[in-house]
């Protein structure tokens, strides 16, 4: 107990923002959570609406046990780690850490680094820019494709054809671009529904 102790009290993440909200995409959406953005991004995706968050050394370091004491301040025991792209740190310890407290720990990544530490449910979104491991694709929960253009359509294919039969598939507009492909996204799925529409409903209701 006293070496797990010692773990989390020196080991440190680079953590942009953390909150308390509701999930607002996928498969989770509308569920209480607690959001722990660590900072690093070695993809950059040029619609990236967290910029900020690629450079991991201007954002402060917390400890797993700081981290998890903030988390634990709030009844909800989701905890959603995400980026940034999460999985460019070992994430044995937070997770161990939040795991000790109740949670569930979900994770939000682009797939393109190995996924280190003990986690409940992998949201894997993969971008053009910097493809998946290939090991990352057979462990995959859920399959969010974000739609910018008519391409993408065909796009999310190639990459649902490579899921485990489990995985769950996600089409998501960009926010940007949300009047114009919604639509279209619709009548994609009404036509595939192994899909289903993944809105970013925390941008409509205007929460974190």
């Amino acid at each position: 107990m006293a070496l797990i102790q010692e773990i989390q009290n020196t080991t440190i993440y680079p953590v942009m923002e953390h909150f308390y909200t509701l999930q607002g995409e996928g498969c989770h959406t509308g569920r209480a959570a607690y959001f722990i953005r660590l900072g690093g991004c070695d993809v950059g995706c040029v619609w990236c609406d967290v910029k900020e968050s690629w450079d991991a050394a201007i954002h402060p370091q917390m400890t797993v046990a700081e981290i998890v004491a903030e988390a634990s301040k709030w009844p909800g025991r989701l905890a959603v780690i995400t980026g940034g792209e999460p999985a460019m740190h070992d994430l044995t310890a937070l997770c161990k850490g939040l795991h000790d407290e109740g949670f569930i720990v979900n994770i939000e990544t682009s797939g393109a680094h190995p996924i280190v530490g003990n986690i409940d449910w992998i949201t894997l979104s993969p971008k053009k820019f910097k493809a998946p491991i290939e090991a990352n694709l057979a462990i995959v929960h859920e399959l969010k494709i974000i739609v910018f253009n008519k391409s993408d359509f065909k796009w999310a294919e190639e990459y649902a054809a490579q899921m485990n039969e489990a995985c769950m598939l996600y089409l998501q507009p960009e926010w940007s671009k949300r009047e114009e492909m919604t639509p279209m996204m619709i009548e994609y799925i009404q036509q595939n529904p192994k899909w289903r529409l993944s809105l970013q409903t925390h941008k409509y209701l205007n929460i974190p």
